[in-house]
């Protein structure tokens, strides 16, 4: 089959000029973007749920999990990201034209559920977070979430360059509130330092390993790989050789700082439940809204639980745009279906909201974050059927020519994808 025509996201696509001539600080800028995109899926409320509950049990035990998620993370997005400028086509584009139409379709099925994983996340930590800041009840804060779709086409309507601004403001405000919550919670820096080191305990003890891999779902996001290789097409690289060769050079440098950004929230969080939480005895917190009304008294400070409040909500907004972004782009590069996009945002909203009201009508308040946990356990198991493609795609000189990977890199990404393979199925040999 051969490859679609029409890039996905047609309206942003080659949108955002480079600088030329300019010097290789503009060129780096005017590329910066995509990548803080991407990072937001690596920082979305479903991270919070594995990590405060990682952070709380284990102490900074995690933190390595956290660590190796995030460095096999910048592999694969700077893999994503190579594919799109190299081939000229995102992940799900690839997938459609060089695989028979069975298993693009299966495919597309998997990448769906994943995509429902995440926003479930998303509307499940807003909700949270309107529950905690303004007392609105967990049933309406899901169903508030309906409304996002609104934000969505008012920021489209500005163009692609201000949606990443938004982003990034977004993520300044999440990534203030955690340097303030890490100051006043002044971690044990020896246990954090030893916590980046792996123990085997993290695989042979179950409920560290069903944790682990929660975090693993909830770092290398199986969407951002479909977003990442559609919108890096946002630039208008030249076509040539060496406008490819800069272009992935720029892209590389953007996805890895936009996901050191990552890991640091990401690190916080765990590092925040640990030096609270963990360190006071407290190893049972698990629910976020627990962990708010805890902080503050614990803590000593005042403002604690407000900024903890304040960068959740932040985080499930950020969320909701990239979501939305990475369900267009999958079904607009699997089935060449090009929906409103009001259309597609409420479709996926509504897939998440709800499993999200029956769980929290039936269960209460508590089933959120238990709700929270398994969709990013769901995530991970949706891993290997989009790493395993983007391996193999950006391995082969016929698709990518000079720009397939190298050998070593090639390596280097099949022991990261076995690696997935292998943790998800001890996972469900655990689960069974």
């Amino acid at each position: 089959m051969p490859p679609a025509s029409t890039p996905s996201l047609i309206g942003s696509h080659r949108s955002v000029a480079l600088p030329v001539g300019g010097t290789k600080g503009r060129r780096l800028a005017a590329f910066l973007g995509p990548g803080f995109l991407v990072a937001v899926g690596y920082m979305d409320p479903g991270n919070w749920a594995t990590d405060i509950a990682g952070g709380s049990a284990f102490g900074y035990t995690l933190l390595s999990v956290i660590l190796l998620s995030n460095l096999m993370a910048m592999v694969l997005q700077a893999l994503s990201a190579r594919l799109g400028i190299a081939a000229g086509l995102d992940l799900a584009q690839a997938c459609r034209a060089h695989y028979s139409r069975p298993v693009a379709i299966a495919l597309w099925a998997l990448a769906e559920v994943a995509i429902v994983a995440c926003d479930l996340a998303e509307v499940l930590g807003t909700a949270i977070a309107l529950k905690l800041l303004f007392g609105v009840p967990l049933v309406w804060g899901v169903l508030v979430t309906a409304l996002d779709v609104f934000l969505i086409l008012a920021l489209q309507r500005y163009g692609f360059r201000k949606i990443e601004a938004f982003i990034v403001a977004l993520l300044l405000i999440i990534a203030g509130c955690f340097a303030f919550e890490l100051f006043h919670a002044r971690p044990d820096v020896r246990g954090l330092l030893a916590g980046l080191v792996p123990t085997p305990g993290i695989v042979t003890d179950p409920s560290k390993l069903y944790l682990a891999i929660g975090i693993l779902g909830a770092t290398v996001m199986p969407h951002n790989l479909y977003l990442h290789s559609s919108i890096v097409q946002t630039r208008a690289f030249a076509h040539d050789d060496a406008g490819k060769t800069e272009a992935v050079r720029l892209a590389t440098i953007d996805s890895t700082l936009a996901l050191g950004l990552a890991f640091f929230i990401n690190a916080a969080i765990l590092i925040l439940a640990a030096a609270v939480f963990h360190a006071s005895g407290r190893t049972g917190v698990a629910d976020i809204d627990e962990a708010y009304r805890l902080l503050a008294p614990t803590m000593g400070v005042g403002a604690a639980s407000i900024v903890f409040g304040v960068a959740l909500l932040a985080s499930g907004q950020n969320s909701t745009v990239t979501g939305t972004l990475a369900g267009q782009i999958v079904m607009e590069g699997f089935l060449d279906i090009r929906l409103p996009v009001w259309l597609r945002r409420l479709v996926t909203r509504l897939l998440a909201i709800v499993p999200a009201v029956l769980v929290v009508g039936a269960m209460g308040d508590g089933g959120a974050t238990r709700l929270l946990v398994l969709s990013q356990v769901i995530l991970s198991l949706q891993l290997p059927f989009a790493v395993i493609p983007l391996v193999a795609f950006t391995g082969r000189a016929s698709l990518m020519g000079r720009f397939a990977s190298p050998a070593w890199l090639r390596a280097l990404a099949w022991i990261i994808a076995t690696v997935i393979v292998v943790l998800n199925l001890t996972l469900l040999w655990g689960m069974f």
